[in-house]
């Protein structure tokens, strides 16, 4: 399992939800869809409308992954940082039962609120 335990999660970058659909479609339940992807230097992030699937790559050749699901029904609370004028990346934090505090930082513009909104719907 990654360790969210030790500051942020790499920062993420938008990915194309088709490439994460590919990695992930055999574990997703009846019903389950994605709608967003992020891409770190090579772990992925992909939230669906029943949780978040950290992916984890190990080893040189990337072929061993670990995959890490954050059900939405074990968050407790959430919050989200905009980007500032110096510090240009956003920042969303989850905290789960039993895990504690999860951190994503993302790249650049990312509209962090309308992001903030939509996971809203699915936690609340």
């Amino acid at each position: 399992m990654i360790d969210f335990q030790n500051g942020s999660f790499v920062k993420l970058s938008p990915a194309n939800v088709n490439e994460g659909l590919a990695l992930v479609e055999p574990m997703l339940i009846d019903g389950e869809t994605i709608f967003a992807a992020f891409r770190g230097i090579r772990d992925q992030v992909i939230f669906t409308n029943k949780r978040v699937i950290a992916v984890n790559v190990q080893g040189l050749t990337g072929k061993k992954k670990d995959f890490t699901s954050l059900p939405y029904s074990k968050i407790q609370a959430f919050s989200v940082e905009t980007a500032g004028t110096f510090d240009l990346d956003s920042e969303m934090e989850l905290w789960f039962s039993g895990l504690g505090k999860v951190r994503f930082e993302f790249k650049g513009n990312f509209d962090i609120r309308s992001f903030n909104k939509l996971i809203g719907g699915y936690i609340l």
